[in-house]
């Protein structure tokens, strides 16, 4: 095949959302639980989760305990090399890339805070959802 023909074959490939970088229902979900204070961990997290959505991937973000405070307006944020982004910063990323993360049921209520305390994108998560996805062959669990 000539490579004039190939690259034209690869573009309507892709276009119909057929080869490699197409992600379906068929692939692995990233399934990612944060439960760490720590910034550098926090925002490792997000820079994979974000990488995993560029490369096609779905992309499930879980917030609980001291990294439930990742979703909540106002929070002190640390700022991190290289890029000077916040944990924070890079959680709207994903939100703006299509994830829709979660705070765990118990976070709000155990600190004293509401839906209207979480940044625009942050929902409150349902335990049977949850324990589906989690359950589910194709999903990829990683905690953080």
């Amino acid at each position: 095949m000539k490579p004039f023909v190939l690259a034209i074959a690869l573009a309507v490939f892709t276009a119909l959302g057929v080869g490699p970088a197409a992600a379906s229902d068929d692939d692995d979900r990233l399934f990612v639980v944060v439960t760490s204070p720590d910034p550098q961990t926090q925002g490792m997290a997000m820079v994979l989760s974000i990488q995993a959505r560029k490369q096609g991937a779905p992309v499930q973000v879980l917030l609980c305990g001291p990294g439930g405070d990742l979703a909540l307006k106002g929070a002190p944020q640390t700022v991190l090399k290289p890029r000077g982004a916040t944990p924070q910063g890079m959680l709207s990323t994903l939100i703006g890339m299509g994830v829709k993360p979660e705070v765990c049921a118990l976070y709000l209520p155990n600190n004293g805070k509401s839906p209207a305390d979480l940044i625009d994108g942050v929902g409150v998560a349902k335990p049977p959802a949850i324990a589906k996805a989690i359950l589910d062959d194709d999903t990829r669990l990683f905690t953080f």
